[in-house]
């Protein structure tokens, strides 16, 4: 057996009543609790989801400007204990004023600063979170002195996915930070410890207890090991707790079976082609989940990593991305005979192969409108050099509820400056 010293040796939480809207006041708190628990050295500490506000809409781009405050707080009392603390705060992130946006991040400080963050990714939706926030993605885990630690916060622990993201990627404890509500606080303990087990990893759970807003939360705050087991659980009102972790334990579960290293195989590139008749029977059993259904469209002749970049972030702005391909007639009629240089089928091929596509649907008009109004896609996509005015199908999705998007563009790479380029090497 391999022994396991990369590995925290203690874990625990600060489980408390979030004062709404009051960053200095939950500081405290947090201040305070330290100085009564007394952590060990190199512990990790987890805190709960917007722990320094609560869900405090009216207040969030002013409470998102004081996160780098507060996380030199939090820094100083890391280095001042010797430990590691993870919750999730309100940061404002992207490029200048028109583009900045807002996210649920989960940040990871140990005792020389913050290690990294993590974006929330499915934000929720019955709390209204998807109108003040931005989702996150994917990532990898953060690296610290006792190896690999990833995390989700709150409603993502409902999706196995991320978990199994990060495991496959060397994290061997998962940090949860949560404003979990009473009234389902069953399916809290139930989650934590199915994603112990089915990733093999230990999860330092945290919730918030009493009420935040309008909100009732649960409490019972938990550390699981990989096994499942629960090592330590706290009740329904503020508590702050520790308790002692055992690296070999995992080591010893996963040299003797080790699933967390198994993926689910990739989609056939061939399912996600389709016909209108099969796309809509599809998109009938994908609504009953209340999924958001995100549609956009091009000739994507020679796909370059402008248009990976723009589907990515199409695909973001929905629960499934539909993408209606020119055909090659449509394509000729748009930009003359001597386009699309790769026919049909190769690029619906390519689309397909994406892993931000769900859907390639092939269509022969010279604009998607058939097929946006046969689909009434909830989310319509198109790139910001498009006037709002000229989209095709946006007064008709906006009519059935539906929003659209106007996505800009990463990359300056064009298709006909790729050919122009080719061309001028001949």
């Amino acid at each position: 057996m391999t022994m396991n010293r990369n590995f925290f040796p203690h874990a625990g939480f600060l489980q408390f009543e979030i004062v709404y809207g009051e960053p200095a006041a939950n500081l405290e708190k947090i201040k305070k609790m330290l100085d009564d628990l007394a952590p060990p050295k190199n512990t990790l500490i987890a805190l709960p989801e917007l722990w320094a506000s609560g869900f405090d809409y009216d207040h969030a781009e002013e409470v998102a400007g004081q996160t780098p405050d507060l996380l030199q707080e939090l820094a100083g009392l890391a280095a001042r204990w010797d430990i590691h603390l993870c919750g999730s705060l309100l940061e404002r992130t992207g490029g200048d004023e028109r583009e900045a946006v807002i996210c649920n991040s989960l940040y990871f400080i140990g005792p020389n600063g913050v290690l990294g963050c993590y974006r929330k990714q499915h934000l929720f939706a019955f709390w209204q979170e998807d109108r003040h926030f931005s989702p996150g993605g994917m990532f990898k885990p953060v690296s610290t002195s006792f190896g690999l630690i990833g995390g989700v916060v709150c409603y993502d622990l409902r999706f196995p996915e991320i978990g199994r993201h990060q495991a496959f990627h060397g994290a061997q404890l998962f940090v949860v930070s949560a404003e979990w509500p009473g009234a389902r606080i069953d399916h809290w303990q139930t989650l934590v410890q199915a994603r112990a087990i089915e990733n093999q990893v230990c999860v330092v759970a945290c919730n918030s207890s009493g009420k935040t807003g309008e909100h009732e939360l649960g409490g019972n705050s938990m550390v699981a090991g990989p096994d499942g087991t629960i090592l330590l659980q706290a009740g329904a009102g503020e508590e702050a707790m520790v308790t002692g972790l055992n690296g070999n334990e995992l080591t010893t579960l996963r040299d003797r079976f080790c699933p967390a290293g198994e993926r689910p195989r990739p989609v056939r590139d061939s399912e996600k082609q389709v016909d209108l008749p099969e796309l809509l029977d599809r998109l009938v059993a994908i609504r009953r989940q209340n999924s958001r259904i995100a549609f956009t469209n091009g000739c994507f002749d020679i796909l370059h990593s402008g248009h990976a970049a723009y589907l990515e972030k199409a695909r973001s702005a929905g629960d499934c991305l539909v993408v209606g391909l020119n055909s090659d007639r449509s394509v000729r009629a748009i930009k003359g005979p001597d386009r699309p240089v790769n026919p049909e089928q190769d690029r619906a091929r390519i689309l397909a192969a994406l892993a931000c596509v769900d859907y390639v649907i092939i269509f022969d008009e010279e604009t998607p409108y058939n097929l946006i109004t046969a689909i009434m896609p909830d989310i319509l996509v198109k790139g910001a050099d498009w006037a709002e005015g000229n989209i095709v199908g946006a007064d008709e999705v906006r009519a059935a509820g539906g929003r659209v998007v106007r996505v800009a563009f990463e990359h300056n790479v064009s298709t006909s400056g790729l050919i122009s380029r080719i061309q001028a090497r001949d």
